[in-house]
């Protein structure tokens, strides 16, 4: 990778407020394992629909975040059956769940004890580093994979994931105090950041 290109990712990174790009042999790695990766992502998409109807039946009081959040679950919903279609057209088969050590990494980092309050700021930062984190891959995928196809596949993705991130922040704006929101935002990009050196770099895994 060039200093240009570098200079460009590490842009790209910033505009979601991540600190650390995605190491770029990520891509090829992913490409050599196609099946796997999918399989990975169509997981990643099924968890993505399940945390937001858990926010749903935890938070039932929080209106707005109940009518934001009910047609993401049908979208992400949606986006596992995309890849399920694209498995099948390639002749792949899903494979099974496997850990997810980053997002299990990002959970430990939750505030022990606490208020309510606190718990729902944990919980729509995680959704939202998560999004970012996705936006980030699946932009890497857009541009670097070499199916054509592929590419504009895998950036709607991106554009998905980018806007699901947005809103993830934005409500967490609208339910806690927001100087609360940017220091608890903020702690938690420094510790994704540790998340990501600490992991192995894999090509059968979206994180």
């Amino acid at each position: 990778m060039d200093v240009r290109t570098r200079e460009e990712e590490l842009r790209a990174v910033q505009m979601l407020g991540l600190k650390l790009p995605t190491d770029p042999r990520w891509v090829n790695m992913a490409e050599m394992e196609l099946g796997e990766i999918l399989t990975d992502h169509a997981y990643c998409e099924q968890k993505a629909a399940t945390s937001c109807i858990s926010l749903i039946q935890g938070y039932p009081e929080h209106e707005d975040l109940v009518r934001e959040l009910a047609p993401i679950v049908t979208e992400e919903w949606g986006h596992f059956r995309m890849v399920l279609k694209e498995l099948d057209k390639r002749g792949l088969k899903l494979g099974r769940q496997r850990k997810d050590e980053y997002v299990n990494k990002l959970l430990a980092f939750h505030k022990k004890g606490g208020s309510r309050e606190d718990r729902l700021l944990d919980k729509l930062l995680t959704c939202a580093l998560i999004e970012a984190r996705s936006c980030e891959r699946f932009r890497l995928l857009s541009l670097n994979i070499r199916e054509e196809e592929l590419k504009e596949w895998y950036h709607k993705f991106m554009v998905a994931e980018a806007g699901h991130y947005r809103l993830f922040i934005d409500l967490a704006k609208q339910y806690c105090d927001e100087a609360r929101v940017r220091a608890r935002w903020k702690e938690f990009l420094e510790r994704e950041a540790e998340i990501m050196e600490e992991l192995d770099l894999r090509g059968d895994r979206m994180h």
